[in-house]
């Protein structure tokens, strides 16, 4: 597979010829809006956002499932992209430690530039095709891992070059593209199309093609952590305890899948090392602490599936 540094002018050329490059023919007067017209097209235009990941839903499942399959056999969740996209793939990601417990060595985020990039631009990174794959290698990703390239154009070559890596190397790529039939599209092994079409404000991508991305990434990740038993009902039962707001949501998450009272609650965490599971488990089935984690060992960490097996 050959690989390229840069851009070259068909790439200039087909970047802007861009749904997301182009003018919004409905907000060609923006400048000359009132201030509250003005927010009413900045705000109404989001809606398409939602239209767009609602239409890109079947494919967001099959990534769900792929992906699934995948981290639970051990892989690990990489996000990849430039700008914008970048630093939404490390939102997400961060999200995951504190929401479901997800190993931190088990989650990876790249954006082109570097950490450095989340704070300050460094749009020219995202030219080097060379350096997607480079930083891949760098954490040295494998065939059990999930990467998760975006790129609102579907053209960024960092985003390619990352791809092409992940693929010649037999890890399971998503691509997120804001243009269908974009090179990123047509590279990934999964594609979601979020057609979001011109921006109010011409080519300013963190308009509605982010809000679209961010949309996606939540109700992927998300399906994703409830695929590997991390939510019971619909309550997040694998949270990390790391603040006093997150210590009485555990006691109440606890309260509610064991019917405890709160004092009861507190004190099975306490042993438990604020475990949700655990301490449920330990209430519900009349257990102490390491019979409550055997039991939860055994069926892989499914809550539901403990709870079934000590009836």
């Amino acid at each position: 597979m050959t690989r390229r540094s840069g851009t070259s002018e068909t790439d200039q050329l087909a970047t802007e010829q861009l749904a997301t490059e182009q003018p919004s023919p409905q907000h060609a007067d923006l400048d000359l809006l009132s201030t509250p017209d003005l927010l009413a097209a900045l705000l109404d235009d989001q809606a398409g956002a939602l239209r767009a990941v609602q239409a890109a839903a079947p494919a967001i499942a099959v990534a769900v499932e792929l992906a699934a399959e995948r981290l639970l056999l051990g892989g690990r969740l990489v996000y990849l992209g430039a700008g914008t996209s970048g630093r939404l793939g490390v939102l997400d990601g961060v999200e995951l430690l504190p929401t479901f417990s997800w190993p931190p060595e088990r989650l990876v985020t790249l954006i082109a530039g570097g950490q450095g990039a989340m704070f300050r631009s460094a749009e020219g990174a995202e030219d080097d095709r060379l350096a997607g794959g480079r930083d891949l290698q760098a954490v040295n990703l494998t065939a059990s891992d999930v990467l998760i390239a975006l790129a609102a154009s579907g053209t960024t070559p960092y985003v390619l070059g990352g791809v092409e890596y992940a693929l010649s190397i037999g890890a399971l790529s998503i691509g997120i593209s804001n243009n269908p039939g974009s090179p990123l599209l047509r590279l990934a092994q999964v594609a979601i199309t979020l057609d979001t079409g011109p921006e109010v404000i011409s080519g300013s991508t963190r308009l509605k093609a982010g809000t679209a991305q961010k949309m996606t990434l939540n109700a992927l990740s998300s399906a994703v952590m409830v695929r590997l038993d991390k939510v019971y009902g619909n309550l997040m039962v694998d949270l990390k305890v790391s603040n006093a707001k997150l210590r009485r949501r555990a006691v109440l998450l606890t309260v509610l899948v064991s019917g405890a009272s709160q004092t009861e609650a507190q004190r099975a965490l306490a042993e438990a090392g604020d475990q949700v599971k655990t301490a449920a488990v330990m209430l519900r089935l009349g257990v102490d602490v390491d019979t409550a984690r055997s039991a939860l060992r055994q069926v892989g960490g499914s809550l539901r599936s403990a709870l079934e097996a000590g009836r």
